[in-house]
C-alpha cells in the first residue's frame, strides 16, 4: 500500500523539468500600466452604454408622452366632432332663415295667405333648429359683448347707458356652445356733453 502510496505521489508530483522551465519562464503578468488602460476603456466603454441607455430610456419617454397627447387630441377632436355635427349644414340654413325673416316683415294687401305659408315653413325651420342645439343669441338693451356681437352702428340714446344695444341688424345664433354667428348690432354711444351736464 506504502508503494502505491509513492507511485501516485510521484504521478503527481511536478517533474523536476517543468519545475526549472517555470522558474525559467514564468508566466507573463501584464503590466500595471496595461491593467490600467484596459480598466479605463472598459469604464470608458461602460459609461458610454449607461449613457446611450439613458437617451434611449428618455427617447421611449418622449415618444410615450407624444402618443398620449396624440391619443388625447384625437379623443378631443372625435368628440367635438360628435358635438357639432351639422354645424356646417346650421351655418348654411342661417341665411335662409334670414330670407323668410325679410319675406315675413314685408307687408303688402294680398299677401296675407301667402306670408300664413312662408310663417308655418319658418316657424318649422326655427324649431328644427331649436331642436338640435341652435340658439338666437339675445343681445337687443343688454350689453356689448364683443364675444357674440359685431357692433356695426352707434347711435346715441339718452335712455339707455352707454355700450347698450339699441338694435339688432342681423341676428347671431349659437350651435351648441359655439358661436356660428355673431350678432351684428347698433350700440349705443352717449355723448361726453351730457353726461357732464348731468
Amino acid at each position: 500500500m506504502e508503494e502505491e502510496i509513492k507511485k501516485t505521489e510521484e504521478e503527481n508530483a511536478p517533474n523536476k523539468e517543468q519545475v526549472v522551465q517555470e522558474e525559467q519562464n514564468p508566466k507573463p503578468e501584464l503590466p500595471k500600466k496595461k491593467v490600467k488602460e484596459k480598466r479605463k476603456k472598459i469604464d470608458k466603454e461602460k459609461d458610454e452604454l449607461i449613457k446611450a441607455n439613458l437617451d434611449l430610456k428618455e427617447k421611449v419617454l418622449r415618444i410615450t408622452a407624444e402618443m398620449q397627447n396624440i391619443k388625447r387630441r384625437s379623443e378631443i377632436d372625435l368628440a367635438n366632432a360628435y358635438k357639432y355635427d351639422g354645424f356646417d349644414l346650421v351655418e348654411k340654413i342661417l341665411p335662409i332663415l334670414d330670407n323668410f325673416e325679410r319675406a315675413l316683415s314685408i307687408k303688402q294687401e294680398g299677401t296675407e295667405k301667402f306670408l300664413e305659408g312662408f310663417k308655418m315653413i319658418y316657424d318649422n325651420l326655427q324649431n328644427i333648429l331649436s331642436s338640435k342645439g341652435v340658439t338666437e343669441i339675445e343681445c337687443i338693451h343688454k350689453e356689448f359683448d364683443p364675444n357674440m356681437m359685431n357692433a356695426v352702428m352707434t347711435d346715441t340714446n339718452n335712455d339707455f347707458a352707454n355700450n347698450i344695444v339699441l338694435e339688432c341688424l342681423q341676428k347671431g345664433y349659437m350651435y351648441q356652445d359655439k358661436i356660428i354667428r355673431p350678432a351684428m348690432v347698433k350700440v349705443n354711444e352717449r355723448d361726453n356733453s351730457s353726461n357732464e351736464h348731468e
